[in-house]
């Protein structure tokens, strides 16, 4: 499908006001929504090709600016050491009850849009992932959930402290798909036995995916970027999608 323009909202959240970027087809009539969660570095280029992909199918993307607390509208983070220093800095102050009003407010922002007709899903990649595994735990109207290696899910680190995600896994209704790479230094294999036993003990519906990749396999520019890999998962996840929102 061809898209219409990038477009973007300021929506209300009880932390002040939210950016909230939309791409969606350019054809008329109502479509299934998604929530797309960035990584650290906000709505950067290769987080804006991916809601287009995902647009592209038949999709509604909504695609929150996470700091917008801290952040001016519109801010991006750069792809370097300072840039993931910063973008750190503030998932680790960012609190569970701004997290989870953020994603009801891009959620509602979704389904009062006359372009989405309701069925909605979460997707995130690496903190984002961690978001989408939340916002599917905390918000039973959302249907799909897709984590690439999500980040902190595991705790042991600053960013885990009074936060419960992981232990929520028993409140998600939707169907769960997870992608990891097991060169990932952020999730290791204990790391990711840990999430993965977690979901089992709840009972939660997930497949679950690792490969030979590093972090940010998904992320097109860069050194870790894998196409082939990507190209993969991309089809799993549409595959999802389309059973739970079609």
């Amino acid at each position: 499908m061809t898209l219409r323009e990038h477009e973007f909202s300021e929506v209300t959240t009880a932390t002040g006001p939210m950016r909230v970027h939309v791409v969606r087809p350019a054809a008329e009539g109502t479509f299934p929504g998604l929530v797309l969660f960035s990584e650290i570095f906000q709505v950067t280029a290769p987080i804006r090709r991916t809601a287009a992909f995902y647009a592209s199918h038949g999709y509604v993307v909504a695609v929150p600016e996470i700091y917008h607390e801290s952040e001016n509208p519109g801010s991006v983070l750069a792809y370097d050491t300072a840039g993931a220093d910063r973008g750190n800095a503030l998932k680790f102050g960012k609190s569970p009850k701004a997290i989870d009003s953020d994603a009801r407010a891009t959620l509602d922002f979704l389904l009062a849009h006359p372009a989405c007709n309701g069925r909605l899903g979460v997707i995130g990649i690496c903190i984002g992932g961690h978001l989408s595994f939340r916002a599917a735990a905390t918000n039973a109207d959302a249907r799909a959930g897709v984590c690439f290696y999500a980040t902190d899910l595991q705790g042991g680190t600053k960013a885990q402290t009074g936060d419960d995600t992981l232990n929520r896994a028993g409140d998600i209704q939707a169907e769960m798909l997870f992608f990891w790479g097991r060169q990932d230094p952020h999730v290791p294999l204990e790391g990711r036995r840990k999430i993965q036993a977690a979901l089992e003990a709840a009972g939660v519906n997930f497949t679950w995916h690792e490969f030979n990749a590093q972090h940010a396999f998904l992320r097109d520019e860069g050194l870790r970027y894998d196409p082939a890999l990507a190209w993969h998962c991309q089809g799993l996840v549409l595959e999802m999608l389309t059973r739970r929102l079609k």
